[in-house]
């Protein structure tokens, strides 16, 4: 009888989650901008009616009655009740009144970057950003103690995760990957990357988007596509998934792959079990897994030669005359190109994830306060200097290009690396298990390949943790090999040949 108590109320507080997510998704995409101070109260009434029935004391009763179901620790059950636990334990420390400055700080962070971005303006946003690093490390300290203050709101994205965990991995690719982008820039052979800053019309790139969103297992029967000023993936509800992207005429590949991005998180929204929605056993395991989708399709199968010789030819006839002189080879070349470049959203393969460390380390030093908000551009272009070789020439290039830092979410950049890190493994067991996946990309067909990923992956929600997870389904512990090695296969098409 406790655990059906237990579960009629965690799908009650599914259904005030899924309110607030509508209301955000509505604040990035459609709400006129005068409604956002209304906006900001809305969803902080909303943060403060969750977070307190999240912590309601009859949850550690019904879950003390519950104990342990016993047989197997991956069955939903034993998934709901051991996640549920752990999930009251930490939001019991967080303070109600706490949580509701740091809703309404962020809502209205949000709305300050957007505005700042667009004018170039960091003075602007930098007293929002003042407020919200400080709640966070509030937050932190309610949390602890921890080794790191960084560590409770790295473990909210990526749960037993912290900054000594993380930090050596994104290390151990910044040195094998900053020699290599700099030898391709030396003397590696540069495409044509004029041909992805043709024009393409919006609407043209919109519809060619969409129809390779749902060719890879996105359903808009249960999700819908839009536009914002940054990209991003909502599971709203159970058969409610929407995605976003931003359009630039002169460059391809912008929207284009942020479709195949978002729309990766959003088959993995899908694929988990709508019966059991705002459950652990029909939840994400981490952010890093859900990145691990998102860079599977994005990447690993949509800079795919096999890819676009389903593709290109349609591509050719989305946009009459623009691709007539650019053969398949020239194309493929140009979509893997490797430069760095001052957006992260945009860069490539290779330099991506030099991108993440910049972030993960500034972070780092706000959450201590080695380093000022007022001194964050600063180190953000000098970091930029040393990792990348190139200086932002403003900070909407620079600083304040992301929104993640204005809503908040401090500790979720390192997932964007982890996940690179999961989904080449989970892709080279994939070929393994498959057969031959050029052949199956090349006829279009990208089902088996999603169904897979559907049943190892998505399907079993938090059945097991995500380095449990990765083991379990590859075999091998998570571990940069396998994305060390296709960063090779992307540099040999440059020329460069690396150990």
């Amino acid at each position: 009888m406790s655990y059906e108590r237990l579960i009629a109320h965690h799908r009650e507080l599914a259904l005030l989650s899924s309110v607030a997510a509508l209301l955000e998704w509505d604040e990035r995409t459609l709400m006129p901008p005068a409604a956002g101070p209304y906006r900001a109260e809305q969803l902080t009434a909303l943060a403060g009616m969750i977070h307190r029935r999240r912590t309601d004391p009859a949850i550690g009763e019904w879950l003390d009655a519950a104990g342990d179901v016993g047989g197997d620790p991956a069955s939903p059950e034993a998934t709901n009740v051991r996640e549920l636990r752990r999930a009251f334990d930490k939001e019991s420390r967080r303070p109600a009144e706490l949580v509701e400055r740091i809703t309404r700080a962020t809502v209205i962070g949000q709305q300050r970057w957007q505005a700042a971005r667009a004018a170039n303006d960091f003075a602007s946003f930098a007293p929002s950003l003042e407020t919200i690093v400080a709640l966070r490390r509030e937050e932190s300290a309610a949390l602890g103690p921890t080794e790191h203050p960084y560590d409770p709101l790295l473990d909210d994205y990526e749960p037993g995760e912290t900054a000594a965990t993380v930090g050596p991995v994104l290390r151990e690719l910044r040195d094998e990957l900053v020699p290599i982008v700099r030898a391709i820039a030396d003397d590696g052979r540069p495409p044509r990357r004029d041909v992805l800053e043709r024009r393409y019309a919006p609407d043209a790139q919109a519809a060619f988007a969409r129809d390779a969103a749902a060719a890879i297992g996105f359903d808009f029967d249960a999700g819908r596509l839009d536009t914002s000023a940054h990209p991003f993936c909502s599971g709203v509800a159970p058969r409610d998934c929407r995605i976003t992207t931003r359009y630039l005429e002169r460059f391809f590949s912008g929207a284009f792959f942020g479709v195949l991005h978002e729309a990766g998180h959003g088959i993995y929204e899908q694929g988990l079990d709508p019966d059991a929605f705002g459950l652990p056993a029909g939840s994400a395991v981490s952010l890093g897994i859900h990145e691990s989708q998102s860079r599977l399709w994005e990447n690993l199968v949509g800079r795919r030669r096999s890819f676009w010789e389903h593709f290109y030819p349609t591509l050719r006839a989305a946009f009459p005359g623009t691709l007539d002189d650019v053969t398949l080879d020239e194309f493929h070349a140009a979509i893997n190109d490797v430069r760095p470049s001052l957006i992260r959203v945009e860069a490539d393969e290779l330099t991506y994830n030099l991108h993440i460390l910049l972030r993960f380390e500034l972070e780092c030093a706000l959450m201590t306060g080695d380093l000022s908000v007022g001194d964050l551009p600063g180190a953000w272009n000098d970091a930029m200097a040393r990792d990348l070789g190139i200086t932002p020439p403003d900070d909407t290039n620079g600083v304040l290009q992301d929104i993640h830092w204005g809503a908040g979410l401090v500790g979720y950049f390192p997932t964007y690396a982890l996940g690179n890190v999961f989904a080449s493994q989970l892709f080279e067991r994939a070929a393994v298990e498959l057969g031959d996946l050029d052949a199956q990309f090349a006829a279009g067909e990208f089902t088996p390949l999603r169904d897979w990923l559907r049943v190892h992956v998505h399907r079993p929600g938090q059945a097991r943790p995500a380095r449990a997870l990765i083991e379990h389904v590859t075999g091998t512990p998570p571990a940069p090999d396998a994305l060390l090695r296709h960063v090779r296969d992307v540099a040999a098409l440059h020329g460069i040949e690396s150990r």
